[in-house]
């Protein structure tokens, strides 16, 4: 005897083999044809794009490769500038500050209520 899951109750209920190995709403279904796209824009061939392709500016990638592989003994978050260091400062600064402050709720919330 097969079983499958009823989908209106829920509950398991004998069927064929067929129908016990093929998941619900899973059939082998090809479509017949291809389904016309609505919102299609026409696309251009590379031979019809006209020149070459324009960038927007100077590939910086170089430059940014012999400030960021420099052995300098500077971290990699810090080799940015004054914008790194400022925000390392300042996550670090949060993070003690956050630590400290934990660490005097903790403290507060040990202590015992004082009766009335």
């Amino acid at each position: 005897m097969y079983y499958k899951v009823s989908g209106v109750t829920g509950r398991l209920t004998g069927t064929s083999p067929t129908t016990a190995y093929s998941p619900q709403g899973l059939k082998p279904a090809v479509p017949t044809q291809a389904p016309p796209m609505i919102f299609a824009t026409p696309t251009k061939v590379v031979s019809e794009a006209g020149p070459a392709v324009e960038y927007m500016g100077v590939n910086k990638v170089p430059e940014w490769q012999k400030i960021f592989q420099r052995a300098d003994g500077v971290p990699i978050h810090l080799k940015g500038g004054y914008m790194d260091k400022l925000l390392y400062r300042t996550t670090m600064g949060l993070t003690i500050g956050g630590t400290l402050y934990c660490l005097m709720a903790l403290y507060i919330a040990a202590q015992p209520r004082k009766p009335q």
